[in-house]
């Protein structure tokens, strides 16, 4: 095992139900596995793989979630669309949750959840021998399978208008855990883009943290500077990222290079 001894894995779905915040980021570039291993030596709770807008195929992502697996990180999917083969897929290779772009309807996180999860709490296809049992059968079938349904977690991007206004709906799903905003579409479909300090915008994400937080759920988002990620962590929202692989690199190499010929 490639984690420290002693370093286990964060389970993302219990520490959010305990109250608890993390702190992931966006993988949206580079699909070497060992992209894991940087990840959470660089101390991220976890990391989502970009499938919305990432250049990645089936067996990349296979060997980033087998990585992470070993370095002891929670690595999750974007996934493209709500489709069984995409989400199912996604699940066997071993992605810990999965990431739903421009969810805009109770019917599209229904297919999530019937996808993602075993019976009786939806209808994921059964295939064992494969990367998320590390290609051993579990001696008590049954247990891993309620086991496997109660660590996956389902988030679901807000990020339209019309996700917004069927935000009760989707939320009212059984095995949907985050209302995960997408700033910069959502601003886009709200007609304001970019302006996320604009009034409409700002009380967008307070409905959503509060629509969230009646249902016993989680909110989070996706912003690319700290001062934002300190924001919305002391409005309430516990589950969120920060910047990318492409924009960290950029933002260090623009600070050295400008530290360098000053």
């Amino acid at each position: 095992m490639l984690q420290p001894k002693g370093d286990t894995m964060i389970n993302l779905k219990e520490t959010l139900k305990d109250g608890g915040s993390v702190i992931g980021t966006m993988v949206s570039l580079f699909d070497r596995p060992q992209v894991a291993c940087v990840m959470k030596s660089a101390g991220f709770d976890f990391f989502i793989i970009d499938c919305e807008h990432g250049p990645f195929d089936y067996g990349k992502i296979s060997g980033i979630l087998l990585l992470a697996k070993e370095a002891g990180i929670p690595a999750l999917v974007r996934i493209p669309e709500p489709r069984r083969e995409v989400i199912l897929k996604c699940m066997e290779m071993g992605a810990k949750g999965l990431l739903m772009p421009n969810t805009e309807t109770a019917e599209q996180a229904r297919t999530l959840v019937s996808c993602a999860k075993y019976a009786p709490e939806g209808n994921r296809g059964v295939a064992l021998m494969r990367e998320h049992t590390s290609f051993r059968k579990p001696e008590n079938v049954t247990s891993y399978m309620k086991q496997a349904n109660d660590q996956t977690l389902l988030m679901v991007q807000i990020e339209s208008a019309a996700g917004l206004e069927n935000l009760n709906e989707i939320l009212d799903v059984e095995g949907i855990d985050v209302a995960f905003v997408g700033p910069a579409d959502l601003s886009q479909s709200l007609g304001i883009m970019g302006q996320m300090e604009h009034p409409d915008f700002v009380n967008a994400l307070e409905t959503i943290i509060r629509t969230a937080d009646g249902k016993g759920k989680t909110s989070g988002i996706h912003v690319m500077d700290t001062k934002a990620v300190k924001h919305w962590q002391s409005r309430g929202m516990r589950c969120n990222m920060f910047s990318s692989d492409v924009n960290l690199i950029m933002q260090a190499a623009a600070a050295g290079l400008k530290d360098i010929r000053k």
